[in-house]
């Protein structure tokens, strides 16, 4: 089932309906405090809009829809996506963009043991400018020449999207691409050990905090105004 929130089409589907649909394009997992902005960041809800698919990933959002629209989803973090991308998606012609180069050579051995070879296949991105529109031509110059199946971007939410959709709208073929921002991190325990437990249970960001919470205690208490935004939406399906 497809929801349009904030103009934004919300897939509420599972892995295996991904898999038999045969979705393309891009994929985004918006959080709740990226979606607690939607109004206010134009160029962040434009990328997202611009979105083919995007995810049920804040457990707070999940809630919020059930209590005050009475709209009953299921959440699909990015984390939980990847998982079960990583294990049983086919196509391994993977391009992936990175952060830095030591977390790219971590991935990078990571995705070998699921029979993925991302080697002369990574970028690391320089940092761009936040809440900005994103060209990089050199980028586009490389997934051009190597013509992925699946680019990966492994950055911030906020900016992946920007760039997520700044590679769609320069791209002639149709690469999957997957806006999975920190959770190929939670696999490779480079940030807070997220399992399937607290990711079910919707305390991800509970654990984040625990883990960090100089950087993530205010982004999550920011998120708290994601409760305003969706009382004053209107949502179609």
């Amino acid at each position: 089932m497809i929801f349009s929130i904030f103009g934004v089409k919300f897939y509420n589907i599972d892995f295996n309906q991904f898999i038999k649909m045969k979705l393309n394009g891009l994929i985004v997992f918006p959080s709740g405090p990226g979606l607690s902005n939607i109004y206010s960041d134009k160029i962040y809800h434009k990328s997202i809009k611009n979105s083919d698919i995007a995810f049920f990933d804040s457990g707070f959002f999940v809630l919020l829809l059930r209590l005050f629209k009475g709209i009953k989803v299921n959440k699909f973090s990015g984390y939980k996506f990847l998982k079960l991308f990583l294990n049983g998606y086919n196509d391994k012609n993977f391009f992936v963009i990175e952060a830095d180069k030591k977390t790219a050579k971590i991935n990078r051995k990571y995705l070998k043991k699921h029979n993925i070879n991302v080697k002369n296949k990574q970028y690391i991105a320089p940092l761009y400018k936040k809440n900005s529109y994103i060209i990089d031509v050199p980028l586009l110059k490389i997934i051009k020449k190597i013509k992925p199946s699946i680019i990966l971007i492994n950055l911030g939410g906020g900016t992946q999207e920007i760039l997520g959709s700044y590679i769609k709208n320069n791209l002639k073929h149709r690469p999957l691409i997957i806006c999975s921002g920190a959770a190929i991190s939670f696999l490779t325990k480079q940030q807070a050990p997220i399992t399937k437990f607290f990711d079910d249970i919707f305390l991800g960001w509970f654990i984040r905090i625990i883990f960090n919470p100089i950087i993530f205690l205010p982004r999550y208490l920011l998120a708290f105004k994601l409760f305003f935004v969706v009382l004053k939406s209107k949502i179609k399906n």
